[in-house]
């Protein structure tokens, strides 16, 4: 049985492709996953992959993706398969995720393995369109190659949740393990929203017992603030807390938030920006 504490990448058995029960899917998200080395470029303090370590995602084996795909789309569609592995509420497919053991758009493939995901999905027999998301740490926005996966996301419909963590350089450096600029922060918003719908993804949690500082609360706002007075097209906030357990040298001084509507109403109000909390 899927769990949303259990996002194991070989539950399906297959090198590229995994299922998941997703919390703020909702339902079934099919995983695609362009770093089998487990490799990123960045080193996020609550990072679920065990064994990561920094690098870029490898050539991929575009042939074997697309078999593996449409194989998996073709169970998680199966009523049986659902009942037997979902828990009730939650039997539905849901989405196609670029999300896997590291940062996707490091992957010399990317724009390939998009094409590949978008020609599986239009011989798709299903009742309607499922959605196509990519998780990204942003860093590789200003990527000609990045930017070509960007728009055939875009026609298919698709949407870019784009991690920001921290509103402040040493907030990122302490999440995310590499210090980006507010300014380079700013220009790959910006970049990436006017490629793809774009949703920010935000991690809330605990270091030692301690929830973010509302300086730090107060400089994620003002540059989002930022961002959209530049015109960066950012649709919502996805809100989450620590699920899974971290795999991290530092996992032991990591927990929940407790402040995450407390959070959330502060952006509605500040940004006017809707928020989905998953605690």
């Amino acid at each position: 049985m899927l769990t949303t504490r259990n996002h194991d990448r070989d539950s399906a058995g297959m090198l590229y492709t995994y299922a998941v029960v997703s919390r703020r899917s909702g339902g079934v998200s099919v995983g695609v996953n362009l770093n089998p080395n487990r490799a990123c470029n960045w080193s996020c303090i609550y990072c679920q992959v065990p064994g990561l370590t920094r690098g870029q995602g490898p050539p991929i084996d575009l042939e074997r993706l697309e078999r593996e795909l449409a194989q998996l789309l073709a169970t998680v569609r199966d009523p049986d398969w659902l009942a037997a592995h979902v828990p009730e509420g939650l039997r539905r497919l849901n989405d196609v995720a670029l999300s896997g053991d590291g940062e996707a758009t490091t992957s010399p493939d990317f724009a390939r393995a998009v094409e590949v995901i978008g020609n599986v999905l239009d011989q798709e027999a299903g009742p309607e369109r499922i959605r196509v998301i990519l998780i990204t740490n942003g860093s590789r926005v200003q990527s000609e190659g990045v930017q070509s996966g960007l728009r055939r996301l875009d026609e298919l419909g698709g949407e870019i949740w784009f991690k920001l963590d921290a509103g402040t350089r040493e907030g990122r450096r302490r999440l995310g393990g590499v210090a980006v600029p507010d300014e380079r922060v700013l220009q790959d918003l910006t970049s990436a929203s006017a490629l793809c719908r774009l949703r920010l993804q935000v991690m809330r949690l605990a270091i030692d017992g301690r929830p973010p500082s509302a300086a730090e609360d107060r400089a994620w706002i003002d540059l989002v603030r930022e961002a959209l007075s530049r015109g960066a097209r950012i649709t919502d906030v996805l809100l989450y807390g620590l699920e899974r357990p971290p795999q991290g040298p530092q996992a032991a001084r990591l927990s929940k938030a407790p402040d995450l509507e407390t959070f959330a109403a502060l952006v509605e109000k500040e940004l006017s920006l809707p928020v989905q909390v998953h605690p």
